[in-house]
């Protein structure tokens, strides 16, 4: 029970295949109290309440401030704390740079690195009264090593990783914790809409030859939010298989 009774925001992880429900699913059976927000009420209430009855499912898109202010002092009203922050929100909307549109190039990058920025803010705040917290941001092997066709999302999550170690200095001296993940190829709903010829391709660049599953990251980032990684802070763990090397 690495997080008996500490609680836990996630960001993005109403859907029951993707990496923030994996690792709801697990700081659940770790003892933590999680709080599920993503953009959906119902679908967020349906997360949280599969994780037991004294967990929580809000609805807030993470772009808007006023939302996500509105969703921690519920958090607050209801828990009185928060210890752990999980920003795992993220959209894509790929194109060729020449063909990519500034609605798309803007939409990611409210959503993937806006949208940490808004919560970070906010939950930042009480963790400094508490004088203590973890933050984990969610990056990708694609903020590391960039991708074609994602100027746009390999901007906002190498964003992510230079925003990680800015705040881990700002809030360092009050014991609070700030690292980012970079999950490489994992089975998820947004790696299913791939072709199996891309697939194969990105199979090939992955020494452990096979793809990741959403508890692999789970797992690290369970890791990062307990007082095993107390001493861990301003860094970006690559969980990929070695593809980034």
């Amino acid at each position: 029970m690495l997080l008996k009774n500490k609680v836990a925001v996630i960001t993005g992880a109403a859907s029951v295949r993707g990496l923030g429900f994996a690792t709801a699913k697990l700081y659940a059976e770790q003892g933590a109290k999680v709080v599920i927000i993503d953009l959906n009420a119902e679908a967020s209430r349906a997360a949280a309440a599969s994780l037991g009855d004294e967990h929580l499912g809000l609805a807030a898109n993470v772009s808007n401030e006023l939302q996500v202010n509105a969703a921690i002092e519920q958090v607050l009203g209801k828990y009185g704390r928060i210890d752990i922050l999980v920003n795992n929100a993220g959209i894509t909307k790929d194109n060729l740079i020449m063909k990519m549109s500034e609605e798309e190039f803007d939409k990611v990058i409210e959503v993937n690195l806006k949208g940490a920025f808004n919560c970070m803010k906010h939950v930042s705040r009480i963790m400094l009264k508490q004088r203590s917290g973890h933050i984990i941001n969610m990056s990708s092997v694609s903020g590391v090593m960039g991708n074609a066709g994602q100027v746009n999302y390999c901007a906002s999550k190498a964003g992510i990783i230079g925003m990680t170690k800015s705040l881990a200095r700002e809030l360092g001296s009050r014991g609070i914790t700030v690292n980012a993940i970079a999950p490489g190829f994992i089975e998820t709903e947004m790696t299913d809409v791939l072709s199996e010829d891309v697939k194969e391709n990105l199979l090939g660049s992955i020494p452990l030859k096979r793809m990741g599953q959403t508890k692999d990251i789970a797992e690290t980032v369970a890791f990062l939010a307990s007082d095993k990684a107390a001493y861990i802070t301003g860094q970006t763990i690559s969980v990929d298989g070695g593809m980034g090397m």
